[in-house]
């Protein structure tokens, strides 16, 4: 389980194709003593670990994942959002965050007025009855509180810590992001459903 509060930005140093999966290596000082096989989200999407030497990380990401994320786009030189799984002793910040994306949304607008930055995505339409205002979502592995809903996307305000920590402030229009939604939405469907 992750809480969404990326530790590092890491930066792509190789990507080779392989007759199962892709794998992708990964530099970052929080990948330093990183066990092989540990779990590891990567802008969002939780992977394995299956190589280790110092701080280098190489995950290897299956063609289902591939499909349904935007770690396809991924090259060589690119940043990436890293964090680690919440330990049992740790503080628990952000919210429940799964690293199973739910989507992949679009930029539609980075705006930047008197300081304040708004991102603005588009989302699939299956995925809107879990978005509410002042709720919870995932983008590229971040946890986020919504500040607005439309038929077709949401908002979110981006701090300037944020900006600085994370690959957000990097996007543009049209970029691909993966989200997830807040998983005690899709429990609280389920369960009213079971009751009908």
């Amino acid at each position: 389980m992750f809480t969404g509060i990326v530790e590092a930005k890491g930066r792509v140093v190789s990507i080779e194709d392989g007759k199962v999966a892709r794998r992708v290596a990964i530099t970052a000082p929080i990948l330093e003593g990183l066990a092989l096989g540990a779990s590891l989200a990567v802008d969002g999407v939780c992977l394995t670990a299956v190589e280790v030497e110092g701080a280098e990380v190489a995950v290897d990401i299956v063609p289902e994942t591939l499909r349904r994320t935007n770690l396809g786009r991924l090259k060589v030189g690119d940043e990436v959002n890293l964090e680690r799984p919440l330990r049992a002793d740790g503080r628990f910040d952000g919210h429940v965050v799964q690293g199973h994306v739910d989507g992949v949304g679009r930029v539609k607008t980075l705006r930047r007025e008197d300081g304040a930055v708004t991102l603005t995505v588009e989302v699939p339409p299956e995925l809107l009855p879990y978005i509410v205002e002042k709720g919870s979502i995932t983008v590229d592995g971040v946890s986020l509180t919504v500040s607005a809903v439309t038929d077709t996307d949401f908002s979110v305000a981006l701090v300037p810590h944020t900006l600085k920590v994370t690959t957000l402030g990097l996007r543009k229009p049209g970029d691909a992001v993966n989200l997830e939604v807040d998983i005690l939405a899709k429990y609280v469907e389920k369960l009213l459903k079971a009751g009908q």
